[in-house]
Protein backbone atom coordinates (compact mmCIF):
# COMPACT_ATOMS: atom_id res chain seq x y z
CA UNK A 1 0.00 0.00 0.00
CA UNK A 2 2.91 2.13 0.49
CA UNK A 3 4.16 1.64 -3.03
CA UNK A 4 1.03 2.65 -4.75
CA UNK A 5 0.62 5.88 -2.14
CA UNK A 6 3.77 7.30 -3.60
CA UNK A 7 2.34 6.79 -7.13
CA UNK A 8 -1.40 8.83 -6.46
CA UNK A 9 -2.90 10.20 -3.57
CA UNK A 10 -5.91 8.22 -1.34
CA UNK A 11 -8.33 10.11 -3.65
CA UNK A 12 -7.02 9.09 -6.91
CA UNK A 13 -6.38 5.41 -5.62
CA UNK A 14 -9.89 5.66 -4.97
CA UNK A 15 -11.10 6.57 -8.39
CA UNK A 16 -8.66 4.28 -9.64
CA UNK A 17 -10.48 1.05 -7.86
CA UNK A 18 -14.30 2.87 -8.28
CA UNK A 19 -13.42 2.98 -12.09
CA UNK A 20 -12.15 0.06 -12.03
CA UNK A 21 -15.75 -1.50 -10.68
CA UNK A 22 -18.19 0.75 -12.44
CA UNK A 23 -16.31 -0.60 -16.07
CA UNK A 24 -16.38 -4.00 -14.98
CA UNK A 25 -19.83 -4.11 -14.16
CA UNK A 26 -20.92 -2.16 -17.63
CA UNK A 27 -18.54 -4.49 -19.76
CA UNK A 28 -20.26 -8.01 -17.90
CA UNK A 29 -23.95 -6.37 -18.43
CA UNK A 30 -23.24 -5.41 -21.98
CA UNK A 31 -20.26 -6.64 -23.51
CA UNK A 32 -18.28 -3.66 -24.10
CA UNK A 33 -17.54 -0.22 -22.32
CA UNK A 34 -14.55 -1.11 -19.87
CA UNK A 35 -12.38 0.81 -21.81
CA UNK A 36 -14.56 3.52 -23.05
CA UNK A 37 -15.01 4.09 -19.29
CA UNK A 38 -11.37 3.32 -17.80
CA UNK A 39 -9.76 4.77 -20.48
CA UNK A 40 -10.74 8.54 -19.54
CA UNK A 41 -10.87 8.35 -16.05
CA UNK A 42 -7.22 6.85 -15.85
CA UNK A 43 -5.41 9.07 -18.58
CA UNK A 44 -6.57 12.04 -16.39
CA UNK A 45 -4.36 9.86 -13.72
CA UNK A 46 -1.77 8.63 -15.27
CA UNK A 47 0.84 8.51 -18.52
CA UNK A 48 -0.81 7.40 -21.94
CA UNK A 49 1.40 4.45 -21.53
CA UNK A 50 0.43 3.57 -17.82
CA UNK A 51 -3.45 4.02 -18.77
CA UNK A 52 -3.48 1.68 -21.72
CA UNK A 53 -0.89 -1.04 -20.05
CA UNK A 54 -3.47 -1.21 -16.96
CA UNK A 55 -6.68 -1.20 -19.10
CA UNK A 56 -5.79 -3.73 -21.38
CA UNK A 57 -4.21 -6.05 -18.30
CA UNK A 58 -7.69 -5.71 -16.17
CA UNK A 59 -9.78 -7.11 -18.97
CA UNK A 60 -7.41 -9.50 -19.78
CA UNK A 61 -7.67 -10.69 -15.91
CA UNK A 62 -11.66 -10.10 -15.16
CA UNK A 63 -12.15 -11.84 -18.88
CA UNK A 64 -10.43 -14.77 -17.62
CA UNK A 65 -12.53 -15.47 -14.72
CA UNK A 66 -15.47 -15.42 -16.44
CA UNK A 67 -14.47 -17.31 -19.86
CA UNK A 68 -17.82 -18.75 -19.15
CA UNK A 69 -19.88 -16.41 -20.06
CA UNK A 70 -18.36 -16.24 -23.61
CA UNK A 71 -16.67 -19.00 -24.46
CA UNK A 72 -17.93 -21.14 -27.27
CA UNK A 73 -21.35 -18.50 -27.52
CA UNK A 74 -19.75 -16.17 -30.47
CA UNK A 75 -19.56 -16.93 -33.90
CA UNK A 76 -16.29 -18.14 -35.02
CA UNK A 77 -16.10 -17.20 -38.25
CA UNK A 78 -16.79 -13.68 -37.73
CA UNK A 79 -14.30 -13.41 -35.07
CA UNK A 80 -11.12 -15.15 -37.09
CA UNK A 81 -10.81 -12.04 -39.47
CA UNK A 82 -11.79 -9.91 -37.45
CA UNK A 83 -9.01 -10.86 -34.96
CA UNK A 84 -6.44 -10.95 -37.56
CA UNK A 85 -7.34 -7.35 -39.16
CA UNK A 86 -6.69 -6.26 -35.14
CA UNK A 87 -3.30 -7.64 -35.13
CA UNK A 88 -2.44 -5.48 -38.18
CA UNK A 89 -4.09 -2.48 -36.79
CA UNK A 90 -3.07 -2.70 -33.11
CA UNK A 91 0.79 -2.91 -34.39
CA UNK A 92 0.17 0.81 -36.35
CA UNK A 93 -1.46 2.02 -32.94
CA UNK A 94 1.34 1.45 -30.69
CA UNK A 95 3.29 3.30 -32.99
CA UNK A 96 1.02 6.49 -32.94
CA UNK A 97 0.24 6.18 -29.02
CA UNK A 98 4.13 5.99 -28.69
CA UNK A 99 4.61 9.54 -30.56
CA UNK A 100 1.63 11.31 -28.28
CA UNK A 101 1.96 13.89 -25.59
CA UNK A 102 -0.64 13.54 -22.77
CA UNK A 103 -2.54 16.31 -23.77
CA UNK A 104 -2.53 14.59 -27.43
CA UNK A 105 -3.93 11.22 -25.96
CA UNK A 106 -6.78 13.45 -23.61
CA UNK A 107 -7.85 14.98 -26.97
CA UNK A 108 -7.80 12.20 -29.55
CA UNK A 109 -9.79 9.47 -27.03
CA UNK A 110 -12.28 12.22 -25.87
CA UNK A 111 -13.26 12.92 -29.73
CA UNK A 112 -13.26 9.31 -30.35
CA UNK A 113 -15.21 8.00 -27.63
CA UNK A 114 -17.85 10.69 -28.27
CA UNK A 115 -17.94 9.91 -32.29
CA UNK A 116 -17.96 5.90 -31.61
CA UNK A 117 -21.12 6.85 -28.93
CA UNK A 118 -22.84 8.65 -31.01
CA UNK A 119 -22.54 6.06 -33.84
CA UNK A 120 -23.13 3.50 -31.50
CA UNK A 121 -26.47 5.38 -30.76
CA UNK A 122 -28.04 5.30 -33.86
CA UNK A 123 -27.04 1.92 -34.91
CA UNK A 124 -29.79 -1.09 -34.61
CA UNK A 125 -29.11 -4.84 -35.24
CA UNK A 126 -30.61 -5.86 -38.68
CA UNK A 127 -31.62 -9.32 -39.87
CA UNK A 128 -28.33 -9.53 -41.71
CA UNK A 129 -26.09 -12.19 -40.21
CA UNK A 130 -23.62 -12.67 -42.92
CA UNK A 131 -21.16 -9.79 -44.51
CA UNK A 132 -18.20 -9.97 -46.40
CA UNK A 133 -14.96 -10.69 -44.68
CA UNK A 134 -13.34 -8.01 -46.48
CA UNK A 135 -15.69 -5.70 -44.28
CA UNK A 136 -15.34 -7.68 -41.05
CA UNK A 137 -11.48 -7.64 -41.29
CA UNK A 138 -11.77 -4.37 -41.60
CA UNK A 139 -13.65 -3.37 -38.84
CA UNK A 140 -10.60 -5.34 -37.35
CA UNK A 141 -7.92 -2.95 -38.13
CA UNK A 142 -9.90 0.10 -36.90
CA UNK A 143 -10.48 -1.29 -33.99
CA UNK A 144 -6.76 -2.31 -33.93
CA UNK A 145 -5.69 1.12 -35.01
CA UNK A 146 -7.90 1.90 -31.96
CA UNK A 147 -6.78 -0.72 -28.93
CA UNK A 148 -2.90 0.17 -30.34
CA UNK A 149 -3.32 4.05 -29.46
CA UNK A 150 -5.43 4.55 -27.16
CA UNK A 151 -6.53 0.48 -25.41
CA UNK A 152 -10.24 1.13 -26.58
CA UNK A 153 -10.86 -1.56 -29.13
CA UNK A 154 -14.68 -1.56 -28.75
CA UNK A 155 -16.10 1.41 -30.71
CA UNK A 156 -15.98 -0.18 -34.42
CA UNK A 157 -16.68 -3.56 -32.94
CA UNK A 158 -19.37 -2.48 -30.61
CA UNK A 159 -21.19 -1.25 -34.23
CA UNK A 160 -20.38 -3.95 -35.89
CA UNK A 161 -22.09 -6.19 -33.29
CA UNK A 162 -25.05 -4.39 -33.21
CA UNK A 163 -25.73 -3.82 -36.61
CA UNK A 164 -25.22 -7.80 -37.65
CA UNK A 165 -25.89 -10.22 -34.60
CA UNK A 166 -29.60 -10.02 -34.29
CA UNK A 167 -29.17 -11.77 -30.76
CA UNK A 168 -28.04 -9.59 -27.26
CA UNK A 169 -26.57 -13.13 -25.95
CA UNK A 170 -24.52 -13.67 -28.82
CA UNK A 171 -23.46 -9.64 -29.63
CA UNK A 172 -22.49 -9.94 -26.04
CA UNK A 173 -20.27 -13.12 -26.02
CA UNK A 174 -18.82 -11.50 -29.29
CA UNK A 175 -17.84 -8.67 -28.07
CA UNK A 176 -16.52 -10.03 -24.84
CA UNK A 177 -14.27 -12.74 -26.82
CA UNK A 178 -12.78 -10.25 -28.80
CA UNK A 179 -12.03 -7.77 -26.25
CA UNK A 180 -10.21 -10.74 -24.45
CA UNK A 181 -8.47 -11.90 -27.64
CA UNK A 182 -7.18 -8.09 -28.78
CA UNK A 183 -6.17 -6.99 -25.46
CA UNK A 184 -3.52 -10.05 -25.16
CA UNK A 185 -2.42 -8.77 -28.56
CA UNK A 186 -1.85 -4.93 -26.95
CA UNK A 187 0.10 -6.07 -24.10
CA UNK A 188 1.98 -8.42 -26.13
CA UNK A 189 2.84 -5.54 -28.65
CA UNK A 190 3.19 -2.91 -25.29
CA UNK A 191 5.57 -5.13 -23.91
CA UNK A 192 8.22 -5.30 -27.30
CA UNK A 193 7.36 -1.14 -27.38
CA UNK A 194 8.74 -1.24 -23.94
CA UNK A 195 6.04 0.99 -22.74
CA UNK A 196 5.08 -1.50 -19.91
CA UNK A 197 6.12 0.07 -16.56
CA UNK A 198 5.66 -1.06 -12.98
CA UNK A 199 3.10 1.20 -12.18
CA UNK A 200 -0.11 -0.07 -14.07
CA UNK A 201 1.21 -3.22 -12.62
CA UNK A 202 1.03 -1.99 -8.80
CA UNK A 203 -2.35 -0.25 -9.28
CA UNK A 204 -3.63 -3.82 -11.33
CA UNK A 205 -3.18 -5.77 -7.69
CA UNK A 206 -5.75 -2.67 -6.39
CA UNK A 207 -7.95 -2.60 -9.22
CA UNK A 208 -8.44 -6.07 -10.39
CA UNK A 209 -10.41 -6.63 -7.02
CA UNK A 210 -12.57 -3.85 -7.78
CA UNK A 211 -12.88 -5.32 -10.98
CA UNK A 212 -13.80 -8.81 -10.25
CA UNK A 213 -16.77 -7.90 -8.00
CA UNK A 214 -18.03 -5.60 -10.41
CA UNK A 215 -17.82 -8.13 -12.89
CA UNK A 216 -19.89 -10.62 -10.75
CA UNK A 217 -22.52 -7.58 -10.24
CA UNK A 218 -23.07 -7.42 -14.12
CA UNK A 219 -23.23 -10.70 -14.70
CA UNK A 220 -25.99 -11.15 -12.05
CA UNK A 221 -28.05 -8.43 -13.55
CA UNK A 222 -27.57 -8.96 -17.29
CA UNK A 223 -28.92 -12.76 -16.20
CA UNK A 224 -31.96 -10.98 -14.24
CA UNK A 225 -32.73 -8.31 -16.50
CA UNK A 226 -31.22 -9.20 -20.21
CA UNK A 227 -29.23 -6.59 -22.41
CA UNK A 228 -31.61 -4.40 -23.40
CA UNK A 229 -31.81 -1.37 -20.51
CA UNK A 230 -28.24 -0.72 -20.27
CA UNK A 231 -28.06 1.14 -24.13
CA UNK A 232 -29.39 5.04 -22.32
CA UNK A 233 -26.95 4.67 -19.13
CA UNK A 234 -23.89 3.40 -21.03
CA UNK A 235 -23.99 5.95 -24.24
CA UNK A 236 -25.04 9.07 -21.31
CA UNK A 237 -21.78 7.73 -19.44
CA UNK A 238 -19.63 7.40 -22.68
CA UNK A 239 -20.57 10.57 -23.94
CA UNK A 240 -19.87 12.20 -20.66
CA UNK A 241 -16.46 11.07 -20.29
CA UNK A 242 -15.19 11.98 -24.42
CA UNK A 243 -16.58 15.57 -23.76
CA UNK A 244 -14.53 15.14 -20.26
CA UNK A 245 -11.37 14.61 -21.91
CA UNK A 246 -11.58 16.35 -25.07
CA UNK A 247 -11.85 19.74 -22.59
CA UNK A 248 -8.57 18.15 -20.54
CA UNK A 249 -6.69 17.80 -24.21
CA UNK A 250 -7.49 21.18 -25.16
CA UNK A 251 -6.42 22.73 -21.97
Amino acid sequence: MESLLTLLSPLQLIAVGGTALAAALLRAFTGFGFAMIAVPVFSLLLMPNEAVVLAATLTIAVSSTSYKEWWGKFPVDQFTPMILGSLAGTAVGVYLLSGMSRSEFQLWIGVSVIVATLATALVRPSNKVSVPKSVTAGTGIASGLMNGAFAIPGPPVVVYAMAVITDPGAARAFLMAFFFASNILAVVMFTVADMVTATPLLLLLLAFPMSFIGDQLGHRAFHRFGGSTYRPVALVVALVLGGWNTYAGLQ
